[in-house]
């Protein structure tokens, strides 16, 4: 048996205190808010960034990289636009809305006239593009500008907006998948957490049924319960008790069981 060392001191391990886990995406209230207070601080830099995000559904590494020849290759900015993917190296087309053309057209004009021909160049390192550390400490800015937390969102959570808006209203997860320019449909499907908020919503579906149940019964609906669970179906006292006995004859067995049919498409209709 190895002996204990006492002055080994243990390591923190690195995600103590911290939210780990795939990013949620921003809901629509919270793209709202944060346009809002990007426009009203007249932060023209980031309001293009956080456009092109939301529009582009690319990855950090990817955003950071574009150039205005990517969105405005002789000075008119385009409509769609396609990306050569750095992880898979696969394209990706992406749309360019109106409101992001608008910020992208405002930044632009401020950004003038450079040699190294970055979307997003970088302040501080001459002829580079933002990093994607400076990326992410942007983002935390404006997830804290609408008071959310920071640690529950990231530039994974900017991907995956848009995508997960087009799969809420159509269910299509083929174009989830070539949006988002994955490889193999599973990828999405995790990528997304369909499972998981699939089953979320099927467990509140049957908390709501179980809530729904009628609590009264008829005479009819007891005896249907009470063929159910296999007990008899009149009490001793009952006259039909005295004809063979405390179970149903052949003719309530069949009203009992129309009365079960019945409970059951009620309970169906309503699950609906």
């Amino acid at each position: 048996m190895a002996q204990l060392d006492l002055f080994h001191v243990p390591q923190r391990p690195w995600n103590t205190g911290r939210m780990i886990g795939p990013k949620p995406p921003l809901k629509p209230k919270h793209i709202w808010a944060i346009r809002h207070h990007l426009k009203t601080t007249r932060r023209v830099r980031d309001l293009a960034l956080f456009n092109c995000a939301i529009d582009a559904k690319l990855r950090g590494c990817d955003l950071v990289k574009l150039t205005v020849s990517d969105v405005a290759p002789s000075g008119v900015i385009r409509e769609r636009a396609t990306v050569l993917q750095q992880k898979t190296g696969r394209p990706v087309p992406f749309e360019i809305t109106e409101p992001t053309r608008d910020a992208l057209i405002a930044w632009l004009k401020l950004r003038g006239e450079r040699n190294d021909g970055w979307l997003f160049p970088s302040r501080s390192r001459a002829g580079e593009h933002i990093t994607t550390r400076q990326y992410g400490r942007v983002v935390d800015q404006w997830v804290s500008a609408i008071e959310l937390e920071p640690r529950a969102y990231g530039t994974h959570s900017l991907r995956r907006t848009k995508v997960a808006l087009i799969y809420k209203r159509t269910g299509n997860l083929r174009a989830c998948q070539f949006l988002l320019g994955h490889t193999k449909i599973e990828s999405t499907v995790r990528y997304l957490g369909i499972e998981v908020d699939d089953a979320i919503a099927l467990s509140i579906q049957g908390r709501d049924l179980n809530i729904r149940q009628p609590a009264r019964r008829g005479r009819c609906s007891r005896r249907a319960a009470d063929v159910l669970d296999g007990r008899p179906g009149w009490r001793p006292g009952h006259p039909r008790a005295r004809q063979g006995g405390s179970h149903l004859v052949e003719a309530d067995c069949q009203k009992a069981q129309a009365a079960v049919m019945s409970h059951l498409g009620q309970w169906r209709r309503r699950a609906r």
